[in-house]
């Protein structure tokens, strides 16, 4: 394998996905016009995202010791991550979402096991030399007392961090606060950006996100696009028009384009427009990873929207 350029440490998922336009009752069930079995999670979509896009990954999390657990595991094979530094856990594979995904609007809705949030990894689970291999560290807030000790062994060794911030109409809590303030790029979902500061306008909110210590901040809200505030600059990049089929991992896969764009050398306006692309392709097909394109099918889709990016560098 290719030296690893970013390495994600956070959740990985199993998603059994069901397309349906009624959700059943239990007077009724209900008739679905597609099932699919695929690998999901914010960080380990992201990772598959990076490697699409033709740069090495690795991601570390944890895995069961049942079925599930081995067919999440080959979803993280299948896509070329590096998983060396995946941790087994003598249990049942519980991070197992049912995701229902609307047939006329591609919105979805998760269901996951009640033990989802179990099983986290210590600080004392993960390797400083392995982390700090890599260009980008990214995460999601899962495992928090492990990625807070990465993002510092990256600062230390001058490298990056990026932070998902998922949607959330919830107050952020103190671990993922801790995080932002520990990240060098912050993208976040509907919601968090006024959970965590209080504001409702997209640029104060990312202007006092700011303060807090990231450098970038990007906020993603669907079909309105995405509002980025950085140091120096703040604008908005629109969505695309694509026929929506499922919307699941789209702010995911956004996320691993953007860190592929940042090692493009990029500024944020091209990157963000990238990561934009990416993941409105992906919304075409059924799953949070089926639809992922190539990095030249990206360029392609940009082009043929009359939108030509700077010049790019192989690896």
């Amino acid at each position: 394998m290719a030296e690893i350029k970013v390495i994600g440490l956070g959740m990985a998922v199993l998603d059994i996905l069901i397309r349906l336009k009624d959700m059943p009752t239990w007077e009724q069930g209900a008739s679905l016009s597609a099932v699919a079995v695929e690998g999901g999670g914010p960080v380990a979509t992201a990772m598959v995202a990076v490697s699409r896009l033709g740069v090495s990954a690795g991601f570390v999390g944890t895995y069961g010791n049942n079925r599930l657990a081995e067919i999440k595991l080959q979803t993280l094979v299948e896509n070329d991550l590096d998983i060396s530094h995946i941790v087994q856990l003598p249990c049942p594979e519980n991070q197992i979402v049912l995701v229902s995904v609307h047939e006329e609007t591609g919105e979805r809705l998760f269901s996951g096991l009640r033990t989802f949030r179990g099983n986290q990894l210590s600080a004392e689970q993960i390797d400083r030399d392995y982390i700090t291999s890599a260009e980008y560290l990214h995460l999601d807030g899962c495992h928090s007392g492990a990625a807070l000790q990465a993002a510092q062994w990256m600062h230390e060794a001058g490298k990056k961090v990026v932070l998902d911030g998922s949607a959330t109409d919830s107050p952020v809590p103190p671990h993922m606060q801790a995080l932002v303030k520990a990240s060098d790029i912050l993208i976040c979902g509907s919601g968090f950006g006024p959970s965590l500061t209080g504001l409702k306008d997209p640029w104060e909110i990312g202007e006092a996100i700011i303060e807090m210590g990231p450098n970038i901040v990007v906020q993603t809200e669907g079909k309105d696009g995405s509002f980025t505030v950085t140091r120096k600059e703040r604008f908005h990049i629109p969505s695309f028009d694509v026929d929506v089929i499922d919307t699941t991992g789209a702010g995911d896969v956004f996320h691993g384009a953007y860190i592929v764009g940042q090692l493009q050398g990029w500024d944020p306006r091209h990157t963000a427009q990238f990561a934009t692309a990416v993941s409105a392709i992906k919304c075409t097909k059924l799953s949070g990873r089926a639809g992922i394109p190539s990095f030249d099918a990206t360029l392609a889709f940009l082009r043929d929207h009359g939108i030509e990016m700077p010049p790019t560098k192989k690896g």
